[in-house]
């Protein structure tokens, strides 16, 4: 399939440039196209090279016989727009009358829709398709959610219900280019930038950053495109990472915040902009339905049909535990790295808000750890491994909650000693800081005391009953990032880490290789994820193990090389074999922001 991506602009084709059962051309979490398909004289055309936005076909031909004209077709994205350019080059003595033609349909599907089993009864909504001489327009309603997709033509094609169609004649040896621009409502287009184009630079890791970030530069989302929340007034200006195509181009807690993170010294506009999001958009009250708490940082914000009448919880959701510890140490990185007093001093209110969560809803103050119940609506974890059975013991029981993961509390102790550094440097208030100082220490020694294994690797996590959920994982990358560890622990773990059962060659598996639970091709009990991979190896450099971060890093070098310089969401944890591509995870996002902005914190970490 073809990615292109705009902010909440996305389009998904197949190779020819075409919408056909799968993929779709989406705004805004709902289908707008369900149906795409360039076809000339009726017929399908032939691929000959694509690349991002442009295929060239042409018309199919018998073995021995020459096309008579080939087509260029490039597909540009706005926000909430779609510009399709169709340039016929004739290569014959005479001219040609040739017939072009785009079919469209337009489902609305949400997009909830489309990635669960479930059936949404939606017998009640109208659908209506109307043309004029200028436009072709599909209308959708349902209970108050309306949205309209329109297709216009130049030079003027002929429109009918099932799309628009051109009768050109071609010169000889001459071109004709048509246009055709699909738009969401009334949307104006106003085109993105051109897509990336490699341009050989020093060494493989350069062109990884290059390709990194212009992805993370096609997933900007403005403050303007994200749903309008009652009594609260979203920044002006503020950008966020999206955190992916085609299923997340929306504003993501954790997503967006470790994206950032790993962008920092180079798009600090993502970092400030995250910020400020997530805090304008934080808790206020307490509401089970949402999982939300006063000062905690949010999950996810939705806008689609489902979404906004309350069929999925996910409108504005709060099923995240990590989220809030992590806004803290992005605040407290930016102000290191930027210098920036504005947005600390701003922001100050919405860190004190969330480390009181931290301490209250989130568990510290009377566990001593943060924590997330199992049993809520929405996600059953609330931690990065999301899905259903990534809490796994050794043996593959599924372990039940209140939950403690160990990345988070590594998250909490980091946000601790970031927040107190803010509070001596940017707010004056050195009382609070040691507060939180001790805080931080504490933590460490019960950390140290209750996720030591018998084998002094680090636990995934303490169940509901403080039991240890000792299946070896990734997770433990995350906690020697965060420096919560001693460096006599850290240098067990990094060594453990880096051992063959981890490492895939490509990657850092999930799962360690062996285990009940592992399977290479499960989300999180065995695939490898670049950005889990790309802390694995910061919390190796941090602790000196050089050697085995460079040796790791190559590996996940290497795996973008097979793209053109870009990192899935997650590959397969499957062992590199010599002379054969790493194996992509079937469901894997792409472009996806956190895997986009890895050799950026693969770069600085090896610097």
């Amino acid at each position: 399939m073809r990615t292109l991506v705009s902010g909440v602009t996305c389009l998904l084709t197949d190779a020819g440039g075409n919408v056909t059962d799968t993929g779709g051309f989406f705004v805004a979490d709902t289908r707008h196209l369900s149906r795409w398909v360039l076809t000339v004289h009726g017929r399908a055309l032939r691929s000959l090279a694509e690349s991002a936005g442009e295929v060239v076909l042409a018309p199919p031909t018998a073995r021995n016989e020459n096309p008579p004209f080939v087509l260029r077709r490039v597909q540009r994205l706005g926000s909430g727009s779609l510009i399709e350019e169709l340039t016929l080059t004739s290569f014959v003595g005479s001219p040609q009358t040739v017939r072009v033609a785009l079919s469209a349909e337009a489902d609305f599907a949400d997009q909830f829709e489309l990635r669960s089993s479930r059936l949404f009864d939606k017998s009640d909504a109208i659908r209506e398709v109307s043309t004029d001489e200028a436009s072709l327009l599909f209308g959708y309603a349902r209970r108050g959610f309306r949205r309209q997709t329109r297709v216009t033509a130049s030079p003027p094609a002929r429109l009918s219900a099932d799309g628009a169609q051109w009768t050109v004649t071609v010169p000889a040896h001459g071109t004709v280019t048509l246009r055709a621009a699909v738009t969401a409502g009334d949307t104006v287009p106003v085109l993105a930038p051109e897509p990336f184009a490699a341009t050989a630079p020093a060494d493989d890791l350069a062109r990884c950053v290059a390709r990194g970030l212009a992805d993370l530069d096609s997933l900007r989302v403005p403050a303007a495109d994200l749903p309008p929340i009652a009594g609260v007034d979203l920044p002006a200006g503020a950008v966020v990472p999206a955190a992916g195509a085609p299923w997340f181009l929306t504003l993501f807690g954790r997503d967006s915040l470790l994206t950032s993170l790993f962008a920092l010294p180079y798009r600090p506009e993502l970092a400030e902009g995250t910020l400020r999001l997530l805090a304008a958009t934080q808790g206020r009250m307490t509401d089970p339905d949402r999982v939300e708490e006063p000062g905690k940082i949010l999950h996810e914000l939705r806008q689609g049909e489902l979404a906004t009448l309350g069929e999925v919880p996910y409108g504005r959701y709060f099923g995240t535990v990590d989220a809030t510890p992590l806004f803290l140490v992005l605040l407290a990185e930016h102000h290191t790295v930027t210098g920036d007093t504005i947005v600390a001093k701003d922001l100050e209110p919405a860190a004190r808000a969330a480390v009181a969560w931290m301490l209250d809803d989130g568990g510290i103050q009377a566990t001593g750890y943060l924590r997330y119940r199992t049993d809520g609506p929405g996600l059953v974890h609330h931690c990065w491994k999301d899905s259903a059975d990534s809490m796994v013991f050794a043996d593959g029981k599924v372990a039940a909650g209140p939950i403690a993961v160990s990345e988070a509390q590594g998250y909490a102790y980091r946000a601790m000693r970031g927040t107190a550094e803010l509070a001596r440097t940017a707010w004056g208030d050195p009382t609070w800081a040691a507060e939180l100082d001790r805080r931080a220490d504490r933590l460490r020694a019960m950390f140290s005391a209750d996720f030591r294994l018998p084998n002094a690797f680090v636990a995934l996590a303490l169940d509901g009953a403080d039991r240890q959920v000792d299946a070896l994982a990734s997770n433990a990358g995350h906690v020697l990032w965060s420096g919560i560890l001693d460096d006599s622990w850290a240098d067990l773990v990094a060594q453990r880490l880096a051992e063959e059962d981890f490492f895939s060659g490509w990657g850092i598996r999930t799962l360690a290789e062996g285990q009940p639970p592992y399977h290479p091709l499960s989300y999180h009990r065995g695939g490898v994820w670049p950005h889990d991979t790309a802390l694995a190896v910061a919390g190796l450099a941090r602790v000196g193990h050089t050697a085995a971060a460079a040796r790791i890093a190559q590996g996940l070098v290497a795996a973008a090389s097979y793209a053109g310089g870009r990192l899935p969401e997650v590959l397969t944890g499957l062992p590199r074999r010599a002379g054969q591509a790493p194996v992509p995870y079937p469901h894997s996002c792409s472009p996806q922001a956190w895997a986009a902005a890895a050799p950026l914190l693969l770069k600085t970490a090896l610097s």
